[in-house]
């Protein structure tokens, strides 16, 4: 439940860059341990390289990793599940 004064976390996506994530979260991996979070704000491997994964280390900008920083068109920003 949310309240009012409660602040809520913000994802970023920039564009050809990573997800940034601001506000209070929770990080877990795929079996739901969590991930250790150490900072206030937190950069999110988009490109798939990155060898702190799922942190952004930079590599994006090494290989070139192109990615628009809002929807793309024909994709829809609605739940799929």
């Amino acid at each position: 439940m949310v309240r009012v004064n409660d602040p809520q976390a913000r994802i970023t996506p920039y564009r050809n860059g990573p997800y940034l994530i601001r506000g209070p979260f929770t990080l877990v991996d795929q079996d739901g341990a969590e991930i250790e979070v150490r900072r206030r704000v937190v950069a999110l491997c988009r490109c798939g390289r990155s060898q702190t994964r799922p942190f952004c280390d930079g590599t994006h900008k090494a290989i070139g990793f192109e990615a628009e920083s809002g929807v793309s068109d024909g994709a829809s920003a609605s739940p799929t599940d």
